[in-house]
């Protein structure tokens, strides 16, 4: 997996998360990542695009960047994703996960998407450079 890195630039918003899950599967079957990694990586693709589109620029607009570039080495293969954004700073890594022992009904509200894309992903960063969102998904197959 010698490829280059590949980036997308859209309006963060929900009509563009079509057009961000395609540009991402094409990288990844270029890359013949596994389905099983392939799925997990679309959810967790839909989970941060989604938020950003809907609170990163809330009650504008701007842009989202979504970079994909093959990891390091070869074995285990990898991929890393990184999403870009100049909204309102915000670490989606800070808040505690969710107690997912409790009943649904008594969990609080939120949390739970970036949980799984916790729990999914080999790694998760977050930084806020130069009135930049960057966060990196590191998945490995």
């Amino acid at each position: 997996m010698k490829e280059t890195a590949k980036e997308l630039v859209v309006e963060a918003g929900l009509d563009q998360l079509d057009r961000v899950l395609d540009f991402v599967n094409a990288q990844l079957e270029e890359a013949d990542c596994p389905p099983k990694a392939q799925m997990q990586l679309a959810i967790a693709v839909e989970e941060i695009f989604v938020n950003i589109a809907h609170y990163a620029y809330a009650p504008g607009s701007g842009e989202a960047t979504i970079r994909v570039e093959p990891g390091d080495g070869d074995t285990p293969r990898s991929v890393v994703l990184t999403f870009t954004d100049s909204g309102t700073p915000f670490d989606p890594l800070a808040k505690p996960d969710p107690d997912v022992t409790l009943p649904a009904e008594e969990r609080g509200i939120g949390g739970l998407g970036i949980y799984m894309v916790k729990k999914s992903m080999d790694e998760v960063h977050y930084a806020y450079r130069d009135g930049k969102n960057i966060l990196t998904m590191i998945k490995r197959f």
